[in-house]
């Protein structure tokens, strides 16, 4: 086991199989240096554990934790293609989006779910660049999306 996946255990975490696309892309694609990953869902098991906007049917605490959980399939895409997640250098930048109602604007406190998530895992490589950015819906209606890009250490 990893150093990183050691710590996801010490968190009571375990690294999720990778979510399949739900259309024509890849998880995650590795070049030079970098792994970027495809906008990864808060599945569960293969399932939304909710759906809806943020502000009206889900509160901005459920998906500030569906954030997290869309920072963890992230670390599994990473994984997939990277092969050891003790290789990331450092989470270069992470974009979060919020399917918000009309009147919610706290999209930076959802999308902080990921990146405490990244920040508890990784420390000081967690530490990265962020957009959190309100939408007005998402795939299959979740609340929440977030994609990673990783600088690798040379294997």
């Amino acid at each position: 086991m990893s150093a990183v996946e050691s710590r996801l255990a010490e968190l009571g975490l375990t690294l999720p199989e990778v979510v399949p696309p739900l259309a024509a892309y890849q998880p995650a694609v590795h070049s030079g240096v970098y792994v970027y990953t495809a906008g990864q869902l808060p599945m569960v098991e293969g399932k939304l554990p909710v759906t809806g906007k943020v502000g009206a049917e889900v509160t901005a605490e459920e998906a500030k934790d569906l954030a997290r959980t869309c920072a963890l399939n992230a670390l599994a895409a990473v994984k997939s293609v990277a092969g050891d997640l003790d290789r990331i250098a450092r989470v270069v930048k992470v974009v979060g989006f919020v399917a918000s109602a009309t009147d919610f604007t706290g999209q930076p406190g959802v999308v902080n779910g990921a990146s405490e998530l990244l920040a508890e895992v990784l420390g000081d490589r967690g530490v990265h660049a962020r957009s959190a950015v309100g939408v007005a819906v998402l795939p299959l209606d979740a609340p929440v999306e977030v994609e990673i890009q990783v600088e690798l250490t040379q294997a």
